[in-house]
């Protein structure tokens, strides 16, 4: 099975260095595409079928050729790694074991759109991957990687990190792109698109950690290779995690299309004893819930999609038959109602609301209208009715948690207890 991006992650966690990378094969992508038109990168990405990795799965290459090539410089490169969405824990691997392949794809991925600016934006609490990316940095620069006239070729690039103040609503593009202009992380209204007015008014590119560091492999074994990869239609290996009282939680590197099953019962060991598997949330928090019946649908865009849910992030969070599914979801609810930048009144407003219903009958006290105010909240922050989507992402859990779970809703009102 092959793993490109985890390969050479070494078991004491010591980061690559650049000599080490580059014996490995590092920096070639980059001297094979500096001859090659940032079209035909453009397209070599597009036609590999890879989609953004941070959740939203949308083409690469056909992101990338949104950028008008003609325009003025400065155009911007960004990495995201503000990795905040909970339960979440895949990127962080990658930027503090192989921190030049994330550099190297930054680089690829800068020439195909042809931006002399980048930066990686990060979470604040990566104080690791920090130091690491830094010293990398300084690597690249000395080895003529970034700067002017990058080994001959007339294309220039500078890198610059960016620590971000741990506000998850970063991972939203625009809201990333106002706090990196020092101003407040609210969302823009689109249009404009970053891709044509983004960082300081100029075409930008955000992408994700992981999607990053799949552009030197691609670059080196082609698109066909790529597609190989994955068990499905959706190309490439994914960054799969598991977290939940499971026996082994942890991330694997494994081809895209991955069963739930496998992921859990091989990889992540099984449920701890005495406990039983009842749902999981499947690439973060901000997903509905799949059960016992969806252990087998493919762990990819397409099939979890039809399964109901979403595959963002593939990281998994685990609910077993000992955990109060309310008391969960009131828990997610806390974060997202604490996370709202408060710009639009359904987010602002009604998150609060819901946390508070939570709770309410959690605690015992609730009524059964409560709910049919959760299942209004559902509808009335659900997409389209709020100007981004963490709203609409916070609902997820829920809904699917009153479809599943609702006994446990109703048990907790009978009672007027929680019962777990």
């Amino acid at each position: 099975m092959e793993k490109p991006l985890t390969q050479h992650i070494r078991k004491d966690g010591r980061p690559l260095t650049l000599k080490e990378y580059e014996a490995v094969g590092g920096y070639q992508a980059l001297r094979k595409i500096l001859k090659m038109t940032p079209k035909e990168v453009q397209v070599l990405v597009k036609e590999s079928n890879l989609r953004g990795r941070g959740g939203a799965g949308f083409n690469t290459g056909l992101k990338w050729s949104f950028v008008p090539l003609n325009a003025p410089k400065p155009k911007y490169l960004i990495a995201n790694a503000d990795e905040m969405e909970p339960g979440t824990f895949k990127d962080r691997i990658l930027l503090e074991n192989t921190p030049h392949q994330l550099i190297e794809g930054m680089i690829l991925s800068a020439y195909a759109i042809q931006a002399n600016e980048s930066f990686v934006f990060l979470r604040w609490a990566y104080k690791t991957a920090a130091a690491v990316i830094t010293n990398a940095i300084q690597e690249a620069y000395q080895a003529g990687y970034l700067g002017n006239n990058i080994l001959g070729s007339g294309f220039d690039l500078n890198m610059h990190l960016h620590i971000g103040v741990g506000r998850y609503m970063c991972g939203e593009e625009t809201a990333l792109l106002n706090s990196l202009e020092g101003k407040r992380a609210i969302p823009r209204a689109k249009p404009p698109f970053p891709q044509v007015s983004g960082l300081f008014g100029r075409p930008t590119i955000v992408n994700n950690v992981e999607t990053l560091c799949n552009i030197p492999h691609i670059i080196n074994n082609g698109a066909e290779w790529f597609q190989k990869l994955s068990h499905t239609g959706d190309a490439g290996t994914k960054l799969y995690g598991v977290s939940g009282k499971v026996k082994k939680p942890g991330a694997w590197e494994l081809p895209m299309g991955t069963t739930m099953r496998e992921l859990i019962e091989e990889h992540a060991g099984g449920m701890q004893d005495g406990l039983k598997f009842r749902g999981a949330l499947p690439g973060g928090a901000s997903t509905d819930f799949l059960v016992s019946e969806h252990m087998d649908v493919p762990m990819d865009y397409t099939s979890v999609a039809a399964a109901g849910s979403r595959l963002g992030t593939g990281t998994l969070i685990v609910l077993d038959d000992k955990t109060c599914p309310v008391g969960f979801v009131e828990n997610l609810q806390h974060f997202f109602a604490q996370e709202s930048c408060g710009f639009c009144t359904p987010c602002r407003e009604g998150l609060p609301w819901v946390e508070k219903i939570l709770e309410s009958i959690d605690s015992g006290e609730g009524r059964h209208e409560d709910l049919e105010l959760l299942e209004y909240h559902t509808k009335a922050l659900s997409p389209g009715h709020t100007f981004c989507a963490l709203a609409p992402g916070a609902m997820e859990p829920l809904q699917s948690a009153l479809k599943y779970f609702r006994e446990d809703f109703e048990t907790h009102i009978n009672e007027h207890r929680c019962p777990y």
